[in-house]
This record gives structure tokens, C-alpha cells and sequence, in this order.
């Protein structure tokens, strides 16, 4: 992997950086002896108990009852964490709105409609004992489940505090979601208390969700009230039932002080789900203790967050974006949270808050980065972006030319960090580094604590070779079950069935010497003509250069013994896909990979199918040019898509 350097630490990030001030206390403090984030890594992958140690005592975790061991024993699944270790996550996101100004301003919630609301330290603690004495006097406890359809907005934190202070599990799901992905999801939860609006706006319209909520209350018989949030302006149907207006509670003055549960590291904190593209979602739940943990390594260290710093990640609340992004309170970081569509009025809306709200850390999905550079959108041409350091992108590949866009279209010095990792780990396996450089179109570095690496067919670590991402050792913030799932089998099967003991994430990745890679797409998509293993995303790379592409999406369709590349595209519009257009789509993707990357078959479609979380559908796209049926339609944004890809396998 020869790439370019696009980016340097200064010297002062070199020095003082998270990551600096906490390699300095590690050789102080543990032990840790080396001088380099190679260094660093290696220590932390080798000596795990000393590393994760190193953590809890260097963030200073707020603790009731000290832990007797940091890991039982280094095994996968089924690693135990910090036993004997009592703590309450809220608490320890609270600690520093608790401690410091209460007059200063936690968290600025924005909408597309621009409406602007500022909630300062002593607002958010009011309002999240609020709803502790709320939650606790309709008996919520350890144990119980909470869940809310939410907007990312400053309720939704609110809600989610209020609901891990009790020691109760949050799960939430984004307002978009249909009847049946609500009650798939939640019906799986059981909640005792909902959460829920009545509708959102998007894209310059509302969408009413009564009927959703009235079918989500009709099938899921354990909740007992519902907090409702009219959050658009047209009349609106309540459901029937035991409701309870937002503003109801969110008036009163709190009569009590807000307390916090200690409760052991691995007490479940969250119920995230896996997209459901391939059957009913998965309950994937998630420990207190660890989340809080690897969101302080990934946030504060790798992303040099710190109470200084303004951050926002363009997110739903059914998106593990929006955990990690509320997790960045622990810092004393300020949030920015909008809800609504990036584009709307226009594709300035984003950058425009940004500058608005000097905005320092910002975070995006790359497909959104990539529209910015197809509409020939210049951000430095019409928004000041002086105070923004970082730009984050995850959801897929970010490719060189989208690297090159934000150097030359929105600020030179500027850290643009590709993160990837997964709703299963609620965190990053690779990310980004201040203290090390960026090369165009590669991941700066490994994960702390995370040992990561690349196998081969043959289960060899290798480098410079595409394979398949594994995790040698445990991490903290792997799940500690899945729900409806007693023998731990369904937990088992998803990762640890390739490699036994070895953690297998579904990522085609590379790495180089340095620690960097580069992410070839998901492996259980990857094509294999004339048994050459291709990554989706190589093909991607090649038509993001295309101006006559907008978007496309990649399979195969199995040919006797071998497989034939099959592509979707997306054509500007009042462009038509003639045979001179096919034949310059192949020929640059021959020229830019090699003759097998070649697409057997070119077909034009009106839209790429996409996830409510905005991921490209591509093992449904495959499993219908393998003749079988798609399990789950309400996971996908965009269904009638898939009707219109399913007449086109017909005609191969």
C-alpha cells in the first residue's frame, strides 16, 4: 500500500494530545516502557490486563466497590471483566456537568426546521432526576428494560441518563422505522416504559407515526406507560393507553436529588440490533462497565475530545453513532445534535452548523462525504469551518478522492479520521490517531486494547494481503449476550465459528507495517470470480470517479462452477445506460483493478437500496441473484428498490 501522506500532527498534538499525556503516565504509572504508538499497542495487546487497568485508573472511574481482577481469563466468548467492580455508567457521564460551571451549555439541540435550543449543566441534571423520579415511581429497576422512538435530540439523552442512573437497559430506535421493524425490535425487549414521539420531520414534510405506536402497544403487552413527545405540529392521534406527556414531567422542579445505582461492570446497559437485512434483527446487549471504558479510550485518546471541544455526529438514535456520541459527555465535551435531513434546505445545512456552532469535532458517513464531492459542493467557498479539527466517517470505505475532496474543499490542516468497527463491539477496531500521520485512503491505526489483524484462507496473519479482520483477544466491549439466547449458541455462531477462540468480524480489510489498512467491504459479499476474492468496495472506488455514476451497488450471480459480476447503477439523471456508457464503465474498472473486477453484467436502476442506517443492502441484492427469498423488508429505507432489481435477475 504506497499511499501519500495528506495530513501531520503538529507538534503541539504530539505533545499534548490525550494520547501523548496518557503514553507519558503509562510509562510513568505501569508497565508500559516504550516510546511510539506501535509501541503502545503492542504493550496494549500483550499485557491486557495492564492495559485495561491503565484505563480505568488514568480516566479516574467513578466506583462504588473496587474490582478483585481486571480479566478471569483471556477467553472468547465468555471473558469476565473487572469482577467484583460496582459502578453506575450515567454517573460517570454526569460527573463532569455535575462537578463544573452549571451555567455552561452541555448540549445544543438543532432541527431542520431551525429550531435552536441550548440545555446548560444544571438543565440537564434537573431534567434527567426528573425523569429518574419519574421512572422510579412507575417501578423501574436494575433489570428492567426502557425504549424509546426518539429523535436526536437532547430528550433522547435525557431519557437514556434517567434510564441507566436506575440501573435499568436503554434500547431505542430511530422514528423512521415501520410497524413491524418497531415491534420486531421492541418485542424482543419487552420495555415496561416507552419513549416515544409522535411523529418527525424530514426533508421538509412530517411524518405522522401514531398508527406505528398504536400496533408497537397492540403487540408488546409490557408496557405499562408511555412518555409522549409531540414533536410535529399537525393534529395528531394519541394511541390508547396509560400516556404521559414529556412536558408534563419536564415542568415540575425535582424534590429529590439525583442518585445513581452501582451496579457490577457487565450489567446490561444497552439492547442494540443488528440491520435484520438477513432475518428477524438480533438483540446484541451491551455491559455498562465496558462501553464506558472503550468509549473513553476511543473518544478521549484516540479522538482527542476533552471539555474544550465541540462535537457533533450526524446520527438517528437507531444508529451506534448516537451511543458513542452521547458518550463523549464523560469528557465534559459539548454536544451538537441535529435531527433531520443533511440536505435540507440545501447541502450547506450541515456545514452551516458547523460554522455556526464552532463545531471542532464532526462526524458523518462517508456515502454523505462522497455526495458532497459528486454535487461539486466547496464548503470553504461558502461556510468559515476555522474551528473544526476533526471530521469522522464511518457506514463504509472512504475512498481517496473523497480524501482528497475534503483537503482541497474544506481545510488542509485538518485530522479527517476513518473509523470502523460495528454495532457488535458498540466501538471501533480501527480508527484514527492524533500522534500519527494520514496517508490518502487508509485507517490510521489499530485500535488500543484491540488485536486485530488480517487471516488468510489458510488462517495465517498476513500483511499487504486483503483478508479476513479477527480479533485475537477479548475486549470489554464485546457483547456480554444476545437476547433470547439461554445457551449462548446464536452468540457463537455469529463470530466464532471461522476460527475457533478467534473473533470474526464479516470484514475484507489489509493491513500494512505501520498498523494502517484499508477496508475492502463486507467479506460475506465478496466476489470471487475465477476464485480471485474481490472486495465490493474496490469496484465502488472506480465508479465514485465516474461523474456519470451517482451511486451503485455490486453482487454476483452464481455460473456453473464459477460466478459472474453483476452492477447496479445509479445514472445521473436524463443520462440512459447506452453500450458505449457500459463498455467505459468496464474498461475504466479494468484499467483501474484488473480484468477480473470486470462486470459480466451492467444493468441501470432508479435507486440503490439502502438500510435505515443508510448501509448499502448488499446481501439482499445477492440472495435475490441466488434466487432466494428476502426475510426482512422493513430494515431496508428503500423496498420498492429491491422489486425493481428482482425483474432484472429474472433476465439473467
Amino acid at each position: 500500500m504506497s499511499k501519500s501522506i495528506v495530513w501531520h500532527p503538529t507538534p503541539e498534538l504530539l505533545k499534548n494530545s490525550q494520547m501523548a499525556k496518557f503514553m507519558r503516565w503509562a510509562r510513568e504509572n505501569s508497565t508500559f516502557s516504550g516510546q511510539h504508538y506501535l509501541d503502545l499497542h503492542q504493550w496494549s495487546v500483550t499485557h491486557i490486563e495492564d492495559f485495561w487497568e491503565s484505563i480505568w485508573k488514568y480516566m479516574d472511574v467513578e466506583h462504588d466497590s473496587q474490582y478483585r481482577s481486571v480479566l478471569q481469563d483471556r477467553v472468547m466468548p465468555g471473558a469476565q471483566w473487572f469482577e467484583g467492580a460496582r459502578l453506575n455508567f450515567a454517573k460517570n457521564l454526569l460527573k463532569p456537568w455535575m462537578m463544573g460551571n452549571p451555567k455552561r451549555v452541555a448540549i445544543v439541540a438543532l432541527d431542520e426546521e431551525r429550531n435552536r435550543k441550548e440545555i446548560t449543566a444544571e438543565q440537564l441534571i434537573s431534567q434527567v432526576t426528573l425523569f429518574q423520579d419519574f421512572l422510579r415511581k412507575h417501578d423501574v429497576r436494575a433489570g428492567d428494560r426502557v425504549a424509546g422512538i426518539l429523535c436526536n435530540d437532547e430528550k433522547s439523552i435525557i431519557a437514556m441518563l434517567a434510564c441507566a442512573s436506575l440501573g435499568a437497559t436503554w434500547s431505542s430506535c430511530s422514528p423512521e422505522f415501520g410497524a413491524s421493524a418497531l415491534v420486531d425490535r421492541l418485542s424482543q425487549i419487552q420495555p415496561k416504559v416507552l419513549f416515544s414521539v409522535n411523529g418527525y420531520a424530514y426533508n421538509g414534510k412530517e411524518y405522522d407515526i401514531a398508527t406505528n405506536i398504536e400496533a408497537v402497544l397492540k403487540e408488546v403487552s409490557s408496557i405499562e406507560v408511555v412518555v409522549w413527545i409531540p414533536k410535529i405540529l399537525k393534529p395528531s392521534k394519541r394511541p390508547k393507553g396509560n400516556l404521559v406527556l414529556w412536558k408534563d414531567v419536564a415542568q415540575k422542579k425535582p424534590q429529590t436529588d439525583l442518585t445513581f445505582v452501582p451496579l457490577p461492570f457487565n450489567h446490561p446497559l444497552y439492547i442494540l440490533f443488528s440491520s435484520g437485512t438477513t432475518g428477524k434483527p438480533k438483540g446484541i446487549v451491551h455491559g455498562a462497565g465496558g462501553v464506558l471504558l472503550q468509549h473513553y479510550k476511543e473518544l478521549a485518546l484516540h479522538c482527542d475530545l476533552n471539555d474544550s471541544s465541540v462535537f457533533s455526529y450526524y446520527t438517528t438514535c437507531g444508529w451506534m453513532m448516537w451511543n458513542w456520541m452521547v458518550s463523549s459527555l464523560m469528557m465534559g465535551t459539548q454536544l451538537v445534535v441535529y435531527n433531520g435531513s443533511p440536505n435540507y434546505p440545501s447541502i450547506e445545512r450541515l456545514w452551516r452548523m458547523i460554522e455556526n456552532e464552532t463545531i471542532t469535532h464532526f462526524g458523518t458517513s462517508a456515502k454523505f462525504i462522497a455526495s458532497c464531492r459528486h454535487d461539486g459542493f466547496y464548503p470553504k467557498r461558502v461556510v468559515s469551518v476555522d474551528s473544526l479539527v476533526n471530521i469522522f466517517s464511518t457506514g463504509s470505505p472512504l475512498v481517496d478522492e473523497d480524501y482528497a475532496w475534503v483537503y482541497g474543499n474544506v481545510k488542509k490542516d485538518i485530522q479527517l479520521t476513518s473509523i470502523s468497527g460495528g454495532t457488535d463491539i458498540i466501538s471501533c477496531f480501527v480508527l484514527g490517531n492524533p500522534m500519527l500521520p494520514i496517508y490518502q485512503g487508509e485507517i490510521q491505526c489499530k485500535g488500543l486494547g484491540m488485536n486485530v489483524v488480517s487471516y488468510n484462507f489458510d488462517g495465517q496473519n498476513v500483511l499487504n494481503q486483503k483478508g479476513e479482520l479477527v480479533c485475537l483477544s477479548p475486549a470489554p466491549s464485546m457483547p456480554i449476550h444476545f437476547l433470547d439466547d439461554v445457551d449462548g449458541q446464536k452468540y457463537t455462531q455469529a463470530y466464532f465459528t471461522t476460527y475457533q477462540g478467534v473473533w470474526c468480524h464479516g470484514d475484507y480489510i489489509m493491513f500494512n507495517e505501520r498498523g494502517g489498512s484499508v477496508i475492502f467491504g463486507r467479506s460475506d459479499t465478496t466476489l470471487n470470480p475465477g476464485g480471485v476474492r474481490i472486495g465490493t468496495a474496490e469496484i465502488y472506488r472506480v465508479l465514485d470517479q465516474m461523474q456519470e455514476v451517482q451511486d451503485a451497488i455490486v453482487t454476483s450471480v452464481p455460473k456453473e462452477s464459477d460466478e459472474e459480476i453483476v452492477l447496479l447503477v445509479m445514472l445521473e439523471p436524463e443520462l440512459t445506460l447506452t453500450p458505449i456508457l457500459k463498455k467505459k464503465i468496464q474498461d475504466q474498472i479494468r484499467a483501474a483493478t484488473s480484468p477480473r473486477h470486470v462486470p459480466k453484467h451492467i444493468f441501470s436502476v432508479s435507486q440503490i437500496p439502502y438500510t435505515l442506517s443508510g448501509k448499502k443492502v448488499e446481501i439482499s441484492v445477492k440472495r435475490i441473484f441466488q434466487g432466494e427469498a428476502i426475510q426482512n423488508m422493513e430494515s431496508i429505507a428503500n423496498p420498492d428498490s429491491l422489486e425493481e432489481i428482482k425483474k432484472i435477475a429474472k433476465q439473467i
